[in-house]
């Protein structure tokens, strides 16, 4: 670092912590200029390049949180760390929503800010060579069997494209079945890190007690049954990227963890205390709205905008109803192989059927759907009666419906109602769960009894 001399522009009205700030810097071996306020700095960017922004919230004049604004209208690419001695939530959130690339509280933390600095500077120069990576990867960027060609998706894979070579966080938004996960192997398949690790976790499959070992790893005898020195997903994924899916899921406790891992980028093992370095890219996904969830107070504001650095929206299938016979035949060639079939497709009246469904389980209800019918077909294409009742239905004569008949026992209704929500849903069971109005603990409780599930 000494030898580059790089550039940091120190700005704080406070004589006494801009000259401290002067001679730790010098000191450390970069070049340091100074601004006594938010005006000051503006200018001065809008004269010369700096490599770095080191900036106090609260001046007189201009603020810090004035001056960021204008600052990177200026210079989109430039890092600026602000200082707060107010280590409140808005404060931070402020600064992260006009682009700060990072905060730090009174009184510093020497360390901390030197970690920090030369952080932002190897973020700074890889978004450099990611701009010559790009260019690369324009001509050859895999899409990772994300499949269609409707604007929706192509929309969709364009983003994706100028995301992926980036070190953005990305949080990845959509409903059940969308293929997040498959966004996510196309953004790592595509940057930087695809020679390192793509480390994965269902957040919605963790129980509480299990998190903190899960991410962060344990000692052997950390708890009962940790009979072995265990790394978590961070380590596992440390070179590479991390996949958080349903991060909505994840417990308000377990969340103040994970932010102070992204803030630090260090990890300390269940029953540890040596603290593990961690250079990892992550990706999280979601199904709900997590807007709504910081409003209800399941998800903490400041951790959302760690993740959502770049957020990325997908389509539901109902969107993108070109793609339909484009999937159907990747998926039915993909079926019949693996059930020694020679399918030829679908006829006209199934395909008519597979066109006006709302699909409400989206890729994966199609998937599954299309694999049972696959299975089922008797001839060389695929009829009406192949198709999933759901499906089937959807033209309105021909299908049996959901109502029970007059005398029927209300045992049986429910049982009906269960089975025909799961499969509408593709099998996945938090989404039945969700449109049933009952936990997924108490739908795994109705499919045991009712046999789905065996021990």
């Amino acid at each position: 670092m000494a030898t580059e001399r790089l550039s940091i522009l120190v700005v704080d009205d406070d004589l006494a912590h801009r000259t401290m700030l002067r001679s730790l810097l010098s000191g450390w071996g970069y070049q340091v200029i100074e601004a006594d306020d938010g005006q000051t700095a503006i200018d001065l960017v809008g004269q010369r390049p700096f490599d770095l922004i080191l900036m106090d919230v609260r001046m007189v004049k201009v603020s810090g949180l004035e001056a960021l604004a204008v600052i990177k209208k200026y210079n989109p690419s430039i890092p600026v760390i602000i200082i707060t001695a107010y280590s409140s939530v808005e404060s931070a959130v402020e600064a992260m929503k006009n682009g700060a690339y990072d905060y730090l509280t009174k009184p510093l933390d020497f360390d901390e800010l030197r970690i920090n600095l030369q952080r932002a500077m190897e973020h700074r120069q890889l978004k450099k060579e990611n701009l010559q990576l790009r260019a690369t990867l324009d001509g050859r960027f895999e899409r990772a069997q994300l499949i269609g060609n409707s604007p929706a998706i192509t929309s969709l894979l364009d983003t994706v494209s100028q995301v992926a070579p980036s070190e953005a966080s990305v949080l990845i938004q959509g409903e059940s079945g969308t293929g997040k996960e498959l966004v996510a192997a196309a953004i790592y398949r595509n940057s930087a890190r695809r020679a390192g690790p793509f480390i994965s976790l269902n957040c919605a499959a963790i129980t509480e007690t299990l998190f903190e070992s899960e991410l962060f790893g344990h000692e052997k005898g950390a708890f009962t049954g940790a009979y072995r020195r265990t790394d978590g997903r961070f380590q596992q994924a440390d070179g590479g990227t991390l996949f958080l899916d349903e991060i909505s899921e994840m417990p308000l406790t377990m969340q103040v963890k994970l932010l102070r891992v992204l803030q630090e980028r260090q990890v300390t093992r269940v029953g540890g205390s040596q603290e593990f370095k961690i250079d990892v890219r992550l990706i999280a996904a979601t199904n709900r709205d997590l807007a709504q969830e910081i409003a209800a107070g399941r998800f903490r504001e400041d951790l959302y905008y760690r993740l959502a650095v770049v957020t990325l929206e997908l389509p539901p299938l109902r969107a993108r109803r070109d793609d339909i016979p484009l999937l159907a035949d990747h998926f039915i060639r993909k079926f019949g192989k693996q059930n020694h079939k020679a399918l030829k497709g679908l006829t006209p009246q199934a395909m008519d059927r597979l066109l006006k469904y709302d699909w409400p389980g989206n890729v994966r209800e199609l998937m599954n759907g299309l694999e049972r019918a696959t299975v089922l077909a008797r001839s060389e294409y695929i009829e009406v009666a192949d198709l999933p009742l759901s499906v089937q239905k959807v033209a309105g004569e021909d299908a049996p419906p959901m109502a029970s008949v007059p005398g029927q026992p209300l045992e049986e209704v429910e049982k009906a109602a269960v089975l025909q929500t799961l499969e509408a849903c593709g099998g996945n069971k938090s989404e039945a769960a969700r449109r049933l109005g009952v936990t997924r603990k108490t739908l795994h409780k109705k499919l045991k009894k009712y046999g789905e599930i065996k021990e």
